[in-house]
């Protein structure tokens, strides 16, 4: 599917099974399922062994080739954040699989039941009122706050598994510059080159 093309499945007429109104499913989740369905670049992208989530083999090559055909960025933070604001979960420590129980391969049908996640209001003009509240009321907050911080927690751990991995990257393209430029006596000459890029 092209960027700004017309989805024919994005707006589903209503059903006994949905809402009175039609629902519109969102660009973005149409455009991931089509990415992983019909790229052709199992070796970059592809649903898991029980078609319940996909991963991405390639961090590189997907933001480099596929992000780009079917967005308009090749960011690939930016395309976790929004399976994020959908409720997708990762749901492997040594490689990039994402889960949510709506998403499935042969299912396309389910995606009008995902959602976007509403944002939270911060919780911190609230304290501003103590005097106000409550006792069960703060207790609410603290709540709010712990489920605040395991999340910021866990989108921190993932970046930095990012952040690792473009690390190890980095040393692997000066290893094969240096290695171009004949060898370890160009060692520093391929570091300059690689900063100054």
């Amino acid at each position: 599917m092209e960027k700004g093309a017309a989805d024919p499945d994005r707006c589903s007429q209503s059903s006994s099974s949905q809402s009175p109104r039609s629902r519109c499913l969102a660009p973005f989740l149409t455009k991931t399922y089509d990415l992983i369905e019909g790229s052709g670049a199992n070796h970059i992208v592809s649903w898991n062994d029980e078609g319940s989530g996909f991963i991405v083999w390639s961090p590189v090559e997907f933001s480099q080739f596929l992000l780009p055909r079917y967005f308009k960025h090749c960011n690939f933070s930016s395309f976790i954040r929004q399976l994020n604001t959908y409720g997708f979960k990762k749901s492997a420590s040594n490689r990039w699989e994402f889960q949510h129980e709506k998403f499935r391969k042969g299912e396309r049908h389910l995606l009008g039941e995902i959602t976007r996640r509403k944002c939270l209001p911060s919780v911190y003009p609230s304290f501003l009122k103590a005097c106000e509240r409550r006792p069960e009321a703060e207790a609410s907050d603290i709540d709010s706050l712990v489920e605040e911080n395991k999340n910021l927690q866990k989108e921190n751990s993932e970046l930095q598994l990012q952040i690792a991995h473009f690390k190890a990257l980095e040393v692997e393209l000066l290893d094969w510059l240096s290695h171009y430029m004949g060898g370890t006596s160009s060692n520093h000459q391929g570091q300059r080159v690689c900063r100054s890029l």
